[in-house]
């Protein structure tokens, strides 16, 4: 049998459920024709000129992507625009778009249950239950499988993420041991509140604003405790994890329904740093 764009999106709304995003998101099928025959399936976080092309090259039917193209109103697609020229070149090569964003951020193995698998984060719960099914949600809370040095925790952190300009950048001392975390994938620091309430001991999200970060840290001393400790990661690099389990999920789902396809996880995040320069002093 032949794969269709429909029953890829099936399949990834069984995995990824639509009722599990934020009402701010847009996500869903975003160019193409369900009628359409897939074989080859290509996975990226950002449908980017560079993402699209490289899964154009490789001749992908669909591309699965994490962040959306049109988040925002646009009242033009012409490619005199960067979006305008993505949408362009993906029909033009009858490539759908295909985005899962908070939908995977919340459900059982998505986006959150890969970034805690990267620091072996073990009986996890959501950080932040969703209305649609407290069983799943944002972020992850759970025990390390063994007390960690924060230092090493770090380290294999840096380890587990696709090489990017960022790093892992830690707040508070490299010899505390850790033993409870949470994780958010993505820009986290509105969780704050939910992550002191869960009493871990590290939280590890990307994008931390300096304010927030700074206040969560003066309150942790202030409180005497000293924890959470804070990790923060490369936005992008935090949700790469998840695109190859969504991608192996995929292929087993719709081989168990005779539908045989190929995928292919972009190797890049699109890291828009690309350098980082720190002082020397002599």
């Amino acid at each position: 049998m032949t794969a269709t764009v429909a029953g890829a999106v099936r399949v990834l709304e069984e995995l990824y459920p639509p009722a599990l995003k934020e009402d701010w998101d847009r996500i869903g099928l975003v160019c193409g024709d369900p009628k359409d025959p897939v074989a080859k399936i290509a996975f990226a976080v950002d449908p980017t000129l560079k993402a699209v092309g490289q899964a154009v090259e490789w001749g992908a039917d669909l591309l699965v992507v994490h962040h959306p193209l049109l988040l925002r109103p646009v009242d033009s697609v012409a490619a005199t625009t960067f979006k305008g020229a993505i949408v362009h070149r993906l029909i033009r090569a009858n490539c759908a778009l295909y985005t899962a964003h908070t939908n995977a951020d919340a459900a059982a193995g998505g986006v959150s249950d890969a970034l805690a698998g990267a620091i072996r984060l073990r009986r996890t719960r959501p950080l932040a239950p969703s209305q649609a099914d407290p069983a799943v949600g944002i972020g992850r809370v759970g025990r390390l499988e063994a007390p960690t040095p924060l230092g090493e925790l770090g380290r294999r952190l840096a380890q587990a993420l696709p090489a990017n300009r960022h790093g892992v950048r830690i707040a508070g001392p490299l010899d505390a041991l850790v033993e409870t975390a949470a994780v958010v994938a993505g820009a986290g620091d509105s969780l704050f509140g939910a992550v002191r309430a869960a009493g871990v001991d590290a939280y590890v999200t990307a994008d931390l604003r300096h304010h927030p970060a700074l206040e969560a840290r003066e309150a942790a001393e202030f409180a005497g405790r000293g924890r959470p400790f804070l990790l923060d990661v490369s936005h992008a690099a935090s949700e790469w994890g998840w695109l190859a389990g969504a991608a192996r999920e995929l292929e087993k789902r719709l081989a168990a329904g005779g539908d045989r396809v190929v995928t292919w996880v972009n190797p890049e995040v699109a890291d828009p740093w690309m350098a980082r320069v720190e002082r020397t002093d002599a």
